[in-house]
């Protein structure tokens, strides 16, 4: 079983944040940091929307582990700006390898705009057939959620979706 102290340290290490530097974001002791990860205590609830800010997923996920699946459109009115947004991939191997990418939406929308590939996005092949343009563009006009589920013929299953 997962549990939040595993769920901070996989993402804390997926964004290359060291326990000391995440205690200081969070102002606490990297002693605090070191007993949530090992499951002896868990963070403040007043400091959860931070450490999920920080560490690129949502509140729901960082408790549960689970991400929203259903896809929605969010009305223009109230959409988060790109700029605060993240695409979430999640890469399952039929090898057993699993790869999370979390990029900021605002950095897509730049490479999208300029014709460059992102290393992250063009470096695995199932994720070769997918067209971030268009998912951009469904981003754009306030797609949030699960947005696509790929399964290739080499076996691999890709996730993605956005916060």
């Amino acid at each position: 079983m997962e549990t939040i102290g595993k769920r901070i340290s996989e993402n804390r290490k997926l964004k290359n944040i060291k326990q000391d530097e995440l205690a200081e974001m969070l102002s606490v002791s990297p002693q605090a940091v070191s007993k949530w990860e090992n499951d002896i205590s868990c963070p403040d609830i007043s400091l959860l929307p931070n450490l999920s800010r920080i560490l690129g997923i949502s509140v729901d996920e960082l408790l549960s582990g689970k991400q929203e699946t259903e896809a929605a459109f969010v009305p223009e009115e109230i959409r988060k700006d790109i700029k605060d947004m993240m695409l979430r991939i999640m890469v399952d191997s039929k090898d057993g390898d699993k790869v999370k990418v979390n990029i900021p939406c605002a950095l897509i929308k730049v490479c999208i705009e300029s014709g460059m590939e992102v290393p992250q996005l063009s470096g695995n092949e199932a994720m070769k057939s997918i067209d971030f343009a268009k998912i951009f563009e469904m981003i754009e006009k306030g797609a949030i959620g699960n947005l696509v589920e790929v399964e290739s013929a080499y076996g691999d299953k890709v996730n993605i979706f956005v916060e």
